[in-house]
């Protein structure tokens, strides 16, 4: 169990300075573990689990920030088709829910694509106005609507898809199915059934 005597001690790999990268061993069972990146038993004999290690250290941390350049590459390899990666994955959304079986509503579009559905409704608004997509009303329900993507919009993702394929390939690279394959456990409760 970690053991703190409230003091401040010296990383010994750091040249005696207050801080480390977080990548040293040090030998001093007092020394501050948010300083230090490491926690270790007072032994030193393995790494504690559950003590705060510092963002470098948390793989959520690193997640996130994939998170954020893949977008922001997929934003910029996207721009040329005029589209955002919100819009793209409604559209992509759409096209794969209607090759399923029936027409999706609006809300398992939003719900496929991770959107909130204020702003999915908002943004397929959007798409239908230039033309990509039509939106009709369910004959059971007048209160639900169905998306169907027209020719156009067929067209358009087929591009958009080719460009999130070199997207992916281009950031994730051969390692890019092995990522796939952790992420899905975790994430795969939020996509619908």
């Amino acid at each position: 169990m970690w053991r703190s005597t409230g003091r401040w001690g010296r990383c010994s790999s750091s040249s005696g300075r207050r801080a480390c990268a977080g990548t040293c061993r040090c030998p001093s069972p007092h020394w501050n573990r948010r300083r230090c990146g490491v926690a270790e038993s007072p032994d030193g004999s393995t790494p504690m689990r559950g003590v705060p290690r510092g963002p470098l250290m948390s793989p959520g941390f690193w997640l996130h920030h994939a998170a954020l350049e893949w977008r922001n590459t997929l934003e910029r390899n996207l721009r040329p088709l005029g589209l955002t990666p919100t819009q793209f994955n409604l559209l992509a959304s759409a096209g794969w829910l209607s090759r399923q079986g029936e027409l999706p509503t609006q809300q398992q579009v939003a719900d496929m694509s991770g959107s909130d559905r204020m702003m999915a409704s908002k943004v397929i608004r959007g798409l239908e106005e230039r033309g990509l997509l039509i939106r009709r009303p369910d004959p059971a329900d007048a209160r639900v609507l169905r998306v169907e993507l027209d020719p156009a919009g067929r067209e358009l993702v087929s591009k958009a898809v080719q460009i999130a394929v070199d997207t992916d390939a281009q950031l994730f690279g051969a390692d890019g199915d092995m990522l796939r394959e952790h992420l899905k456990p975790i994430a795969a409760h939020r996509l619908p059934q």
